[in-house]
């Protein structure tokens, strides 16, 4: 009898498990789409992020997936997006920030803070969603789809509103960077200066890059340093909104409480890490850290996936076409501005 009892646990676990694998399994399976998409002409710009993102949004539509698939989903949503934000900080180097790069931080805190309130203000003014407009007001300043995803959680933020916010953002980043590359030869700048102009007002790492490579190395790596600091800054601007979410939590007496996000101080170990043991204390070779790297940008990309397949396709209607359009002013005006302080 016990024997029985204990066989019909094992095997429930299992079942659950299974279910729970396929979840997770499926996320990276369209990932994998994601990034077979990415190589076609003409969505080669697009990037793996935003191609997977758009594919979950429009299977979530058409096909839905078994309610039985949601843990795993549910996990890829959660525990591997703070994974994928813990090893983002690799790609953070601290020490090259303050050897090189302390000038610059003063224009990127000054992006940072333009972005956001812009793009608050732009969303009062057109009654836009106010989360949606605030992730796209820290993505647009920060890092993009990395900023969206490390703040949401201390925001509270909807899952659906994060979704749409990292699509709208990838959309809009790639468009500028492309964008970029067209007028560059009509910018009258040296590599140099177009170099920190894309790095400090183009939204992520590899818009960064898209835009900066064609003007040589010298602009690719002055354009990276730039946009290491924004990076950088994500650190503080987090810190400050834990902060005013607990303020806000007395003001209204609500007990609700705000978590601390533990994965921030992860993110902050690992680009110590990197910094300062990689490659001098630790000796490590460059296909590993190619290899973290990629590693990287599949588990946000399943992350994201799992974000894609919780949009609903009418709210996305009603809620982003507004937040849309401040921001594709937000990063209009923040292009001529950038330009200016270079």
């Amino acid at each position: 009898m016990m024997t029985q009892l204990l066989q019909q646990i094992n095997k429930q676990n299992f079942h659950s498990f299974e279910k729970w694998l396929s979840g997770v399994t499926f996320t990276f399976f369209i990932a994998l789409i994601g990034y077979v998409l990415a190589k076609v002409p003409g969505f080669d710009h697009v990037g793996q992020l935003a191609c997977a993102i758009l594919i979950a949004v429009m299977y979530r539509q058409f096909f839905g997936y078994p309610d039985s698939w949601r843990a795993g989903i549910t996990f890829s949503t959660r525990r591997l997006l703070r994974a994928a934000i813990i090893l983002y900080g690799l790609k953070l180097n601290i020490d090259i920030i303050f050897r090189d790069g302390l000038g610059l931080l003063v224009r990127d805190s000054l992006v940072i803070v333009f972005a956001i309130v812009v793009m608050m203000w732009l969303a009062k003014l057109f009654q836009a969603d106010k989360h949606i407009s605030l992730l796209l007001g820290i993505g647009t300043g920060i890092c993009g789809a990395a900023a969206i995803a490390a703040v949401a959680p201390i925001l509270n933020t909807k899952e659906e509103d994060t979704a749409i916010s990292v699509g709208i953002i990838a959309m809009i980043g790639t468009v500028f960077a492309v964008g970029y590359t067209i007028i560059r030869p009509l910018v009258p700048a040296d590599a140099i200066d177009y170099g920190i102009w894309s790095g400090i007002s183009l939204h992520e790492l590899a818009h960064v890059a898209i835009a900066a490579e064609p003007a040589g190395e010298e602009a690719l790596a002055i354009a990276l340093l730039a946009k290491l600091g924004r990076v950088f800054l994500l650190i503080p601007v987090c810190f400050i909104l834990i902060y005013v979410m607990q303020r806000k939590r007395k003001e209204k007496q609500t007990q609700h409480k705000v978590e601390f996000p533990w994965f921030l101080l992860g993110f902050i170990l690992m680009s110590l890490v990197g910094s300062y043991l990689l490659g001098d204390v630790i000796p490590v070779s460059a296909n590993l850290m190619e290899g973290i790297a990629s590693a990287t940008t599949w588990i946000l990309t399943a992350a994201m996936v799992g974000l894609g397949l919780n949009v609903n396709l009418k709210a996305l209607r009603t809620k982003a076409l507004k937040p849309l359009l401040a921001v594709m002013i937000t990063s209009s005006c923040l292009t001529i501005i950038a330009y200016f302080i270079i």
